[in-house]
């Protein structure tokens, strides 16, 4: 007659293998879980970067006054071989262009300022006085426009991840103070 611990030596080794498999598992799991968080989290800081450099791009439109006469030509210095209107940024600082952004402004509208709407006290409104005819009231005397124009942009920046091609687009719109002889080009 055998005895009880004879008949269970296998089992032993059995439910050990066992044990090491099921841990084994849990370990490529885990590991496959973050590195999917990980591509993930990669994923959202290069588009970050990206949306960075389109909003940089933009603001360095807008803040030129170069955009309202010359829209097509509206960066003082582009990128070197890409075109007018285009930025590069270097988001890591290796030195090498990661993103490329394209930015185009277009001209939505147009509207003269009525003298009426102006605040002589207001130093920004005074340009637009200077010239203004009067009007006295009779029919085909000068008209209640002023010097001064309204303008409403649309700037649109396409930003390009020079590695994965990869390309986000920002829409700002940007109201603009222009003579009134230059109006939308």
């Amino acid at each position: 007659m055998k005895s009880l611990s004879s008949r269970q030596r296998g089992a032993t080794l059995l439910v050990g293998m066992v044990m090491l498999l099921l841990m084994t598992l849990l370990g490529i799991s885990a590991f496959r879980l973050a590195k999917g968080n990980l591509q993930v989290v990669g994923n959202a800081q290069q588009r970050d970067q990206a949306l960075s450099a389109a909003q940089g791009a933009i603001e360095q439109v807008i803040s030129s006054t170069q955009f309202t006469t010359t829209p097509a030509n509206a960066l003082a210095k582009p990128c070197k071989a890409t075109g007018p209107n285009t930025t590069c940024a270097d988001v890591n600082g290796d030195g090498v262009t990661d993103v490329t952004v394209v930015v185009t402004s277009k001209c939505v509208s147009t509207q003269i300022v009525p003298v009426s709407a102006l605040n002589f006290s207001d130093a920004n409104d005074a340009g637009c006085l200077e010239g203004a005819s009067q009007d006295f009231g009779v029919g085909g005397a000068a008209s209640n426009n002023s010097m001064c124009a309204n303008t409403l942009w649309d700037v649109q920046a396409v930003a390009t991840d020079v590695l994965s091609n990869a390309q986000y687009v920002i829409n700002q719109g940007t109201a603009v103070r222009v003579a009134a002889t230059s109006v939308c080009p």
